[in-house]
Formats: C-alpha cells, sequence, structure tokens
C-alpha cells in the first residue's frame, strides 16, 4: 500500500485529504507543521514514505526551504507541491528546485488521483528496472536474469522496457535459443500486471486436443480421457500475462479460437457452451518467418495482426559478439555453483574459441557449453580441450588463417595431438574431452599414426 505525507497548516486541507487518499487505498499521515515533517522524516531509518505533498507556504518554516532540504537529504522521495493561485511563481520555482510538480488548489480528486497514479507507477518501474540492472551488472542473478553488453541488444532491451508499460500484445521473433522467453518475462515484470500471474505455454511440444485443453481449459467427458474438469491456462493468466512460445506450430483451428480471445476478451471452455470473461495480456513467440507463414497461408492473417501490435526482433549471438564473453562467464559462474566446483575462469584461447565460433544454437547452446565445461573441468579454469569440437575447430581454423594449405584433417589431427598431450595421453579422458568414442580415438589415433610424442 503506497504511503503518502502531507503536509499542509490548514486543517480542513488535511481532513478532506487524509479521507479522500486513505478511502482509495493509500496509506496516509498528515502535518500541520513543516517542522514535524521534516523530524518524521529525520527519525526515520529508512525512507518512510512514497510520495510528499507538501504546501508551498507554511508558517512555522518556509516551504521552499523545506523542499530544498528534502531533495538534498532524501532526492529518491518525490514532492508535490501545493499551491493557490496567487502562488504559482512559487510553484514554478519548487519545480526548478527539484520537485516532481505541482497541483493548483482547489483541485478536482481526478486530477490529483491521475497524477499520483503516474508517479507511483513510474517509480515502481524505476525500481524493477535498477533491480534487473544490478542484476546484470552482478552477473550472478537467477534464470530470468538477462545479460548483455552489445549495443544491438541494449537496443532491443530498452525497446522492451519502454513497450512493457503499455497493454499491447507483443510478438518476439528470433532464433531458437535467443531468449525470447526472458524478454517476455522482463515485459511482464515491468509492465502494471507485474503482480499477476505470468503463464508460460510451448504451444509446439502439444498436440492440438492437448494444446485446446491446457489454453482453455474442459469439463468431464469434453473428450476421451477427461475425467475431471480442468482450469485452463487463459484463466489461470487472469489479469496477468500469457506467453505463447513457439506460435507459429498452432494449427489452424486453435489459431481461430485464438482469435476470438484476442478480439474478445471471452472464450468457451471444451465441453461446455458458456463463454467465459477474461483479461489477459498476449505475448508470443517464434522462429518462423510470420508473415511468409501468412503469405503461404498457414497463419492467420488477422491473428497475426492481433498479436504483432508491437513486435521485438532478437539478433542471434553470432551478430552480438560483444555479449559472448560476459554470457559464459555468467553461465561460467553459475553452473560452478549449482555443481559445488572451483572453476574460476576461461583461459584466453577457449575464450578466443568462444568468440571465433558462429553458435546455431544461440545462448542456449552456450549456456549448455559451459555446463559441459565445468563438467568436465579438472582445474580451475576452462581450457579448450573442454570445448565441443566445433567451437575448437573454429578456432583453430580461424587461428590458421586463409592458407589453402591446411585441410580439414589436419585440423583435425593437431587438435587430438593437443588433446593427447593435455591428458598425457590418457585415452579414455581424451576421448570424453573430444566428446568422441573409445573407439573412435583409437581409430583416430592409428589413422594419423599418433604417439605419446604426437605422432610417428
Amino acid at each position: 500500500m503506497p504511503k503518502i505525507f502531507i503536509c499542509d497548516d490548514e486543517p480542513e486541507i488535511l481532513r478532506y485529504l487524509d479521507k479522500l487518499l486513505q478511502a482509495s487505498g493509500y496509506n496516509v499521515e498528515t502535518f500541520p507543521r513543516g517542522t514535524d515533517l521534516l523530524m518524521r522524516l529525520e527519525g526515520a531509518a529508512d525512507m518512510p514514505c512514497d510520495v510528499i505533498l507538501q504546501d508551498v507556504r507554511m508558517p512555522d518554516i518556509d516551504g521552499l526551504q523545506m523542499l530544498d532540504q528534502i531533495c538534498k537529504r532524501w532526492p529518491d522521495t518525490p514532492v508535490i507541491i501545493m499551491t493557490a493561485h496567487g502562488t504559482i511563481d512559487d510553484a514554478i520555482n519548487a519545480i526548478k528546485q527539484g520537485a516532481y510538480d505541482y497541483i493548483t488548489k482547489p483541485f478536482p480528486k481526478e486530477k490529483l488521483f491521475g497524477m499520483l497514479e503516474r508517479l507511483l507507477d513510474h517509480r515502481r518501474l524505476a525500481r524493477e528496472n535498477q533491480q534487473l540492472r544490478e542484476e546484470m551488472q552482478r552477473g550472478n542473478g537467477g534464470s530470468d536474469t538477462i545479460i548483455f553488453r552489445s549495443q544491438t541488444f541494449r537496443d532491443v532491451y530498452d525497446l522492451t522496457l519502454q513497450v512493457a508499460e503499455s497493454d499491447a500484445n507483443i510478438l518476439i521473433m528470433g532464433e531458437s535459443g535467443t531468449g525470447k522467453e526472458l524478454i517476455a518475462g522482463a515485459l511482464h515484470r515491468n509492465s502494471p500486471r507485474s503482480d499477476k500471474p505470468f503463464v508460460s505455454l510451448n504451444c509446439a511440444v502439444l498436440s492440438d486436443t492437448l494444446l485446446e485443453s491446457q489454453l482453455f481449459g474442459h469439463i468431464r467427458g469434453a473428450f476421451t480421457g477427461a475425467v475431471m474438469n480442468q482450469k485452463g491456462l487463459l484463466e489461470e493468466a487472469d489479469g496477468g500475462t500469457l506467453f505463447l512460445d513457439e506460435i507459429g506450430d498452432v494449427s489452424p483451428a486453435v489459431q481461430a479460437k485464438l482469435l476470438r480471445v484476442t478480439q474478445e476478451k471471452d472464450f468457451i471452455v471444451l465441453g461446455s457452451t458458456r463463454t467465459r470473461k477474461v483479461d489477459v495480456r498476449f505475448v508470443a513467440a517464434t522462429n518462423k518467418d510470420l508473415m511468409n507463414e501468412v503469405k503461404e497461408g498457414r497463419f492467420r492473417e488477422d491473428l497475426y495482426y492481433r498479436l504483432n501490435v508491437i513486435s521485438i526482433n532478437l539478433p542471434p549471438l553470432r551478430e552480438r559478439r560483444e555479449d559472448i564473453e560476459p554470457l559464459a562467464l555468467h553461465f561460467l559462474k553459475s553452473s560452478t555453483r549449482r555443481m559445488k566446483k572451483e572453476v574460476t575462469g576461461i583461459e584466453d584461447d577457449a575464450l578466443q574459441a568462444l568468440l571465433q565460433y558462429d553458435w546455431p544454437g544461440n545462448v542456449r547452446e552456450l549456456e549448455n557449453v559451459m555446463e559441459r565445461a565445468v563438467i568436465l573441468a579438472r582445474g580451475n579454469m576452462i581450457t579448450i580441450g573442454l570445448l565441443p569440437l566445433g567451437a575448437r575447430r573454429d578456432a583453430i581454423s580461424a587461428l590458421a588463417g586463409p592458407s589453402p594449405q591446411i585441410t580439414l584433417d589436419e585440423i583435425e589431427r593437431q587438435h587430438i595431438t593437443a588433446i593427447l598431450k593435455e591428458t598425457g595421453f590418457h585415452k579414455s579422458r581424451a576421448s570424453q574431452i573430444l566428446g568422441i568414442s573409445r573407439k573412435t580415438l583409437d581409430r583416430k589415433i592409428a589413422e594419423y599414426h599418433l604417439t605419446e610424442k604426437g605422432s610417428a
């Protein structure tokens, strides 16, 4: 419940605002003198209120001097100045001095409520955004932490925060593994619906019947196996956000039912005839070219435009290589913490291999690679030998340069030699690092005439 401090020397104003704001769900404290308010602020360990409503003219202290003290000592607390018609100049000076806004007496309650709602929504979003940024800077957030360094992804993230404040449906597009669900979560956390449910559904993994049942719910006997009533995810997400991943894989029949929900805000439970109302913000995601799907007749054009009020395009990891290192370090830290291992860093040649690789599986692939490397690591550093063969080959090719004389077989021979040397010719360990069977390694050793000295 937001806390508001009101300071005014007119008792009737204090009584009126106290009654009005408390009836609307605000927690209110009133102060007839400016010094009383300053003493209350001084005595609190933490900032005890969200907003201060302050008259510009006080009998015991100059209102602008009081504002100056508040702005200097409690700069994160917004102050709204209340002023009479004859003191507009004071109000303007107060704005220049740091007040959030001013309101002129007598003021309609709608104007005051609108100002308070905008201010409190802005403060809430600012706090949440700051928390997200602090998590990213620490690099030790949970699974919903968004890590980036590149301007390319900064633009995406800034757009996400901007459109989160609206209630518009969002379509997130990008290759698999680029972080579409993370962006959907950020949209919800930074929206006015953040205190309501965030419900996620992968549309690609369910049959039509199961998908409809998951979305709309069903009553007993609606289909074979429906032995009891089940509430659908639309109802679960009521008031909040429903994230539909892989929306491009939804069948035409389910598309038609989704269209009704997006248009009419109602739906019918499977097996029922009764319409139910629902208030849901839709965030959909796809790795397909949905406009092309529309042109090919596989996706409804009307549903496409209903879902794509605003689109967010996620770049693949190969187009934001500045993010590879901070992401790799983040995944390294989370994996070592989870597995209770002392792996503290990435060797330079291994990092260069990560930077050279094109990451067809994007961020998800990088996370898996770092987890695998931590599992296999015996020392406290991630070495190039712990990386999958594809990443190692790219790195060796890059180091070898454009010379046409070196072949893939030679690259493979050099790499297997390096891993055998690193493991002291321990074949089981080497085959594990290389990601091949012991039998395949023996064949390669024979094929390339390798010995414990590296070659025949």
